[in-house]
């Protein structure tokens, strides 16, 4: 009976043995499991009692698989089949052609089933994404807030989105800032503006692209309910690297833009009465515009980002007037979805309304939260 038994363990470890795949490694050492995948940097295998173990690619000599493996070889051919070891090449058994030979130089990557599948999902969603695919995107906070003999409080917001593909990206953004103060029980909101806007970018060469893009703004201290742009035009992607890109671009844009009506109270040099308010109408604006600008991100180590973005819009219904958009900003990572940012943005126009000022600029620090991957 016990021999029995003992016979029965026996064939059963064998026969789990000639299941399971092997690894080779140039020390002599032997791993035995389920190869699941390798890059050409390390192997990973599956293992029942250590569990997962990466190898060093290098550092491997011989390969023995039970079960049918996808190997993608450096000239793009990819071979499927059990895989075995003769004179520092691998033999793989395929179905198509029997035994076909290749050398571990030539191996780019190496998956089973599971993975190969999951790589031809990546490949196939990438050539084909759906709208919801690959979306990125960050949100950055400021507040400060005062108390005492008098009270302020100031809250700025800024949210981007982008989702980036090979071959197009769209990106929509917002800014928020608002603040209020309390002086001897007079409450007054000293500042309030909106800016928004979304943009797609289409590749069309290795390095050009064409784009469009809509902007929308609201100022309640320039009297502006709304300015509406919608622009588009080509640009060039003169660095395009991993790490950095730096892009030029023009085109042309229509430009829309409503004031509401104001009063501009001013001062009486012969009193009384002490000052002289005058009423501005409402006007709404329509023109052409032509654009220049370019954008610049760059990862500066491994922890810190900065990105540049300018555009100058000359306006050709009224010649010798213009605006400026600057925006720029600089985060650090504190964890992989926070981080601590410096945001600074400028908005500039030639022409405001009467007893306005033409420059508006908002500057902000706070916590960055980020979500996604490849577009921050």
């Amino acid at each position: 009976m016990r021999q029995s038994m003992l016979g029965a363990c026996v064939w059963f470890f064998l026969a789990m043995s000639s299941m399971a795949d092997q690894v080779t490694l140039k020390n002599g050492d032997r791993l035995t499991g389920s190869i699941v995948k390798s890059d050409a940097k390390t192997l990973l295998v599956k293992t029942e009692f250590a569990g997962e173990v990466n190898v060093q690619w290098e550092a491997v000599s011989g390969i023995v698989s039970s079960q049918p493996l996808h190997l993608a070889l450096k000239d793009g051919q990819t071979i499927v089949g059990t895989v075995n070891t003769t004179e520092n090449k691998f033999e793989v058994a395929t179905k198509e052609t029997g035994a076909v030979s290749a050398s571990k130089e030539v191996v780019m990557a190496v998956r089973n089933d599971a993975e190969q599948k999951a790589y031809d999902d990546q490949v196939e969603r990438l050539r084909h994404p759906h709208l919801t695919d690959f979306w990125s995107g960050l949100l950055d906070t400021g507040l400060s807030d005062t108390r005492g003999n008098s009270e302020s409080l100031t809250f700025s917001m800024a949210a981007k989105a982008a989702r980036v593909t090979d071959s197009d990206k769209i990106t929509a953004y917002t800014n928020v800032i608002y603040s209020r103060s309390l002086v001897t029980g007079v409450t007054s909101t000293t500042a309030h503006d909106i800016r928004g806007g979304v943009r797609g970018d289409l590749n069309v060469g290795a390095r050009t692209f064409v784009f469009a893009f809509t902007d929308l703004e609201y100022d309640a201290f320039q009297h502006l309910d709304l300015r509406n742009v919608l622009g588009g035009g080509f640009g060039y992607h003169v660095i395009k690297t991993k790490d950095t890109t730096f892009d030029i671009f023009g085109g042309g844009s229509f430009d829309q833009e409503y004031f509401a009506a104001y009063s501009v109270v001013t001062a009486n040099p012969t009193p009384p009465p002490p000052t002289i308010t005058t009423t501005v109408a409402s006007v709404t604006r329509k023109s052409g515009e032509a654009v220049i600008g370019e954008s610049f991100n760059t990862k500066v180590n491994g922890r810190t980002t900065l990105g540049e973005t300018f555009s100058f819009f000359p306006n050709v219904s009224s010649t010798g007037n213009y605006r400026m958009q600057f925006d720029i900003s600089a985060s650090t990572k504190l964890k992989n979805w926070l981080g601590w940012q410096v945001s600074y943005s400028d908005r500039y126009i030639t022409n405001p309304p009467n007893g306005l000022k033409g420059n508006d600029q908002l500057l902000s620090t706070g916590l960055r939260l980020t979500f996604g991957k490849g577009a921050f």
